[in-house]
């Protein structure tokens, strides 16, 4: 039985990266407010090596509809620059020499829908691969059968797999909830 339980406490804490991953992904979807994560996937050349833009700009959100990024070195302005406008994010970014300012424009009711289903598809892909841990959980329980554990504890470790998969299920359900409210809110 203590291997079961071993196998339960993985699945949970993988199941539990799968819904910060899917934090990640939604945090990406901007909702029409400006946070400075909408910029993460960002690389910047610095130096002749790519790096993220984190580590060569300041980047904050001094009002709800801004961004602004402010290069450690003058010179890299241009950089961050080109690769925003590279980034296929849909920014177009100003600067006045020492700073970088990108306005987040109101979103449209079509955009919003598009977000929103965005969103839907980054929640299936979660629920996916909580469904793949639950799959993976149960085939190394079942396994255990052939170390002398009884059928009937497998199955209740299998019962228990799936407690902890419709846990998680719901979580991701909250999740895309209340991203779609931020994003629908106007």
């Amino acid at each position: 039985m203590e291997e079961i339980e071993l196998y339960l406490e993985d699945a949970r804490d993988t199941m539990e990266g799968a819904i910060k991953h899917l934090n990640i992904e939604l945090s990406k979807i901007r909702a029409g407010k400006a946070t400075p994560q909408m910029l993460d996937g960002i690389q910047v050349e610095y130096y002749g090596t790519m790096s993220p833009l984190h580590t060569v700009a300041t980047v904050n959100t001094p009002d709800a509809r801004t961004i602004a990024i402010k290069p450690f070195e003058k010179h890299m302005i241009g950089e961050i620059n080109k690769a925003i406008r590279n980034s296929n994010l849909g920014f177009s970014p100003s600067n006045d020499g020492e700073l970088i300012r990108i306005n987040i424009p109101p979103l449209t009711e079509e955009r919003r829908l598009a977000l929103v289903k965005r969103a839907k598809q980054e929640v299936e892909t979660a629920k996916i691969n909580i469904r793949n841990i639950r799959q993976d959980a149960n085939n190394s329980i079942r396994k255990l059968t052939k170390e002398g554990v009884s059928e009937d504890e497998v199955k209740v470790g299998e019962e228990r797999v799936q407690k902890i998969t419709d846990s998680y299920i719901t979580k991701v359900d909250q999740v895309f909830v209340a991203k779609e409210k931020d994003i629908m809110e106007v």
